[in-house]
């Protein structure tokens, strides 16, 4: 045994020494930056530090066009900068494509139906899905928008004294989407659906440990009971087309239960789900933490506020009773400059993941094929060369010709630009208006901390004081 030994452990050695050359030659001209610890690379790093100081401490250290690290166990380059975000957009297809992590996957979508590409609302976003956020299909929603926005200030928020922000604003997001994506409205139905949404939403970028009692493992358990609850939907609406009951539907849900394939045949239940989950992520989230992050900024800058019910009451003095329209949103300028300026400083999307299609050199560096790449908002949104004294509040930013080229990147841009950019917009946009017109806020919670799941949110939910107008 002792003289096995002795033979062994000098060629392992060898073996490991000729592994570590051949890697460090590989490695030899790739972006400067750390893997971080075996298995859980910088994980923990970006989870506790949250992107934005993660990024700037990295940016200071190695490089402040490109560093690596090691996430959700890839090797990942982090392209920073405007150049760097329009390298990116401008190389979409060519030498980058879409990625989504396995772990993510995992938790959200049937992966048997998932196509080589991992891509998950595939040729029908160019079809039905884009057609539906369009301009000119977005029209005929405002009036919907408006009239959930009021009756959601009417139960959720005129009763009380006393309201957290954050749960309200997802409440009226998701339900929002429901209606549009799927034309459900049953309350109970979508509540549930809602509850175990969150449970993914909050455990599917935490670390891909599938034990019992781990966020991931709620987040994966969350993610088969949203699976069957979307499923038991999809199921009843295509017996309701089958037998002609419900031909008059126009949602997302029905065209998809019509598209066919190339082959003449139509996507299946399970293709179907995840193209609606891929929606739900992208529409409701994000949205709901814009919405909490615009209420934040108007109760920490009082001046800000009155200024944008100033626009909201010359809005409302335009008309009657009705409901908003298209050319109303139009005239909200301003409001829409404070939005933009609240999601510079908490964009609720950090980025998204692309996979180098080939060997590439950016920078002076080679970032190798197969390798993951993260565009992230953080590079610039809070860079004084391009915010000049970034932590102040200031939605002039944004007027004239605004900020540089590449430098606010909220949606993303190029070909991949977020096809609801405009849908967000509105869904905002009149949601503001409805409750600068019944209330004004203050924190409960002056310095309320900030954490990062998927996305930013203060850690209790922004609890909030209301003053309804005209009262006490």
């Amino acid at each position: 045994m002792y003289i096995a030994l002795a033979y062994t452990l000098p060629v392992v050695a060898i073996v490991s020494f000729l592994l570590f050359l051949k890697r460090a030659a590989c490695d030899n001209n790739t972006p400067p930056g750390s893997n971080g610890w075996p298995i859980v690379g910088e994980n923990v790093d970006f989870g506790l530090l949250g992107p934005q100081k993660f990024i700037k401490k990295r940016m200071e250290k190695y490089s402040t066009n490109v560093f690596r690290t090691s996430l959700l166990g890839e090797k990942m380059a982090f392209i920073c900068g405007p150049q760097g975000n329009k390298f990116v957009f401008t190389n979409e297809n060519k030498l980058l494509t879409s990625w989504w992590p396995k772990s993510l996957n995992k938790v959200l979508l049937f992966t048997e139906v998932i196509n080589k590409d991992q891509k998950v609302v595939a040729p029908l976003l160019a079809n039905s899905v884009h057609d539906i956020l369009k301009p000119e299909a977005l029209k005929q929603y405002v009036s919907v928008m408006d009239s959930m926005a009021r009756k959601h200030m009417a139960t959720e928020w005129a009763p009380y004294k006393e309201v957290k922000v954050y749960p309200l604003s997802q409440k009226y997001t998701f339900a929002l989407s429901c209606k549009l994506f799927m034309d459900e409205d049953d309350e109970d139905k979508v509540a549930k659906v809602l509850e175990n949404f969150n449970i993914v939403t909050n455990g599917m970028i935490s670390m891909p440990i599938d034990f019992p009692g781990t966020a991931y493992n709620r987040a994966v358990k969350g993610g088969k009971v949203l699976r069957d609850g979307l499923m038991k939907i999809i199921a009843t609406r295509r017996h309701e087309l089958i037998e002609r009951k419900e031909i008059a539907r126009h949602d997302v849900l029905s065209r998809m239960l019509l598209v066919t394939n190339e082959d003449g045949k139509l996507m299946s239940e399970k293709e179907i789900s995840n193209n609606i989950i891929g929606l739900l992520v992208a529409s409701y989230e994000t949205s709901s933490v814009a919405i909490t992050f615009v209420l934040k900024h108007l109760a920490e800058n009082p001046h800000v506020y009155e200024q944008v019910r100033e626009e909201q009451m010359m809005v409302a003095k335009s008309k009657q009773e009705e409901l908003l329209t298209w050319e109303d949103v139009e005239k909200m300028k301003y409001s829409w400059n404070v939005v933009r300026e609240s999601i510079r400083l908490a964009p609720p999307g950090q980025g998204a993941f692309r996979e180098a299609l080939i060997d590439f050199k950016y920078a002076g560096f080679t970032i190798p094929k197969g390798w993951k790449i993260f565009w992230n908002v953080n590079t610039t949104h809070n860079d004084p060369k391009y915010f000049p004294d970034p932590e102040r509040f200031d939605p002039s930013r944004f007027e004239g010709s605004g900020p540089v080229p590449y430098s606010f990147v909220p949606f993303g841009g190029g070909p991949k630009m977020c096809p609801g950019k405009e849908y967000a917009r509105l869904e905002i946009l009149v949601f503001m208006h409805n409750f600068v017109m019944n209330f004004k806020l203050k924190k409960l919670i002056p310095n309320e901390k900030i954490v990062y799941r998927s996305t930013p949110v203060p850690a209790k939910g922004l609890p909030v004081h209301l003053y309804p107008h005209g009262k006490n």
